[in-house]
């Protein structure tokens, strides 16, 4: 019972932590943002509100805050988080060998360790590799998965005199509104898929620019397998364009918060389950990790960067970490409501001020993201990998010709009744029959007998 209150103490802490960070976020945007307004108006002589620079300010401290701190720190913490929770599921200790005043503090110090490992460490290269693109491929790598976190909305857009400090600031409409996002563009979800498929490069180039025919295997394996799950990727977004009418994930998130079915919101989880299933799966094929981590066979001994090492070896290797946020990132927008903290938000947008609510919002916004990265380390070691014909079989005969259906029914659905409500129907018809046939083909372990038994009394 004591561990049961703890655990719920922890939560309400880290809950309260995130809406104080996303707090000191706005902060910084709107700050950042009218000095930059008062900065350009000293150079220019011309005192007054500029739309442009408060705009640009704010896009400053939304790099910072958001890529640099959320995405970065978020990625880094999820190397050692993952050790962590592979120790606890394989019933270890984990990373507890570097302490600083006899405390391992979870593992933290191999943040410092790895990366002091990585600057220092002797730099091996092949004879032979093409220079230029041998050293362009980690970049390549890493680049596309930095930009796709520009444009996820982790906060709703407030006016800049909402800001505690700011009220004599602008009048409301003067300026854009502040928001955490780093980029508002309309292309929206067509950026996504665009800034996505260059990764592909990476990988290959990496593979073929090593001169080493375990490289190149490792980047045509990598290259096949990213390519393949492009597709049904997709198209299993189609859906949500069609079911919003919009290709731009704030769109999507404020679309997501009004009621379909009484009180009941329009998640996209709702209306396209079997869309959030196909961009789970192809997604998770898409970063490469276990059950789809053929391209880095380590038994095989291949690998598109076997032959790299130190800060290039680093930079490919974050750039799976960095997926694995970017994933839960858009998964939150697109089908888990985004900023709306569903549960209390009436009561929430009633009795508190426009700021508060935005940043209880953003901390709702980033808790799912946690919650999606677990999920994720949680089935990299609970899964076996698959054969490589067993990844394409997948990508083109089951995702594939699923995604084109869900297609076909949105838009069905959707021209006999635009209201969505009977999509939203469909939706939980849908999650009803998985849910009924998970649970009658679950299986459960054999039970232990003999020899078997008496090591399963034994712990062991």
């Amino acid at each position: 019972m004591n561990r049961f209150f703890g655990m719920l103490l922890v939560i309400a802490a880290t809950l309260a932590g995130l809406v104080l960070l996303s707090a000191g976020f706005y902060l910084a945007a709107g700050w950042l943002g009218w000095g930059f307004n008062a900065l350009t108006g000293w150079i220019s002589g011309s005192p007054g509100v500029s739309r442009a620079a408060v705009y640009y300010g704010a896009s400053v401290a939304n790099v910072v805050t958001l890529l640099l701190v959320v995405l970065m720190i978020s990625s880094s913490l999820l190397t050692v988080a993952e050790r962590k929770w592979s120790a606890l599921i394989q019933n270890r200790i984990g990373a507890n060998r570097i302490k600083v005043f006899g405390s391992a503090l979870g593992g933290i110090p191999f943040l410092a360790a790895d990366a002091l490992k990585m600057l220092t460490k002797e730099r091996i290269e092949t004879t032979g590799r093409t220079r230029v693109l041998y050293e362009l491929a980690p970049m390549l790598a890493f680049a596309p998965v930095f930009a796709l976190f520009a444009i996820i909305p982790v906060g709703q857009g407030i006016e800049l005199n909402q800001i505690p400090g700011l009220a004599g600031a602008a009048a409301a409409g003067a300026v854009e509104q502040i928001a955490l996002q780093v980029s508002r563009t309309d292309t929206g979800l067509l950026y996504l898929f665009a800034i996505a498929s260059l990764q592909v490069y990476g990988t290959a180039l990496a593979g073929w620019a090593s001169n080493n025919k375990l490289a190149l295997l490792g980047g045509v394996r990598a290259s096949s397998q990213m390519i393949s799950y492009e597709v049904s990727l997709g198209l299993s977004l189609v859906g949500t364009m069609i079911a919003y009418r919009t290709l731009r994930l704030e769109e999507m998130v404020v679309a997501q918060g009004t009621p379909v079915l009484g009180p009941v919101p329009a998640l996209g989880l709702l209306l396209q389950p079997i869309g959030f299933l196909i961009f789970f799966a192809s997604a998770f094929a898409e970063t490469k990790r276990a059950p789809f981590d053929l391209p880095e066979g380590e038994s095989e001994i291949v690998g598109y960067f076997v032959e790299y090492s130190g800060m290039k070896f680093g930079l490919l290797f974050l750039a799976e970490f960095a997926e694995i946020v970017v994933l839960a990132g858009v998964i939150t927008a697109v089908f888990l409501g985004g900023w709306h903290p569903i549960l209390f938000e009436g009561w929430l947008r009633q009795n508190l001020t426009p700021f508060w609510f935005a940043a209880v919002g953003a901390g709702a916004f980033i808790a799912k993201m946690i919650v999606m990265m677990w999920l994720q380390l949680t089935i990299r070691w609970l899964l076996p990998r698959f054969r490589f014909d067993q990844i394409q079989k997948l990508c083109w005969k089951l995702l594939l010709p699923a995604a084109l259906v869900n297609v076909f029914v949105t838009g069905g659905a959707l021209l006999l009744d635009p209201s969505g409500q009977l999509l939203a129907w469909i939706g939980i018809l849908t999650i009803v029959v998985i849910a009924v046939l998970t649970a009658a083909v679950g299986r459960a372990p054999a039970p232990a007998a003999g020899h078997g038994a008496a090591h399963a009394a034994a712990g062991h």
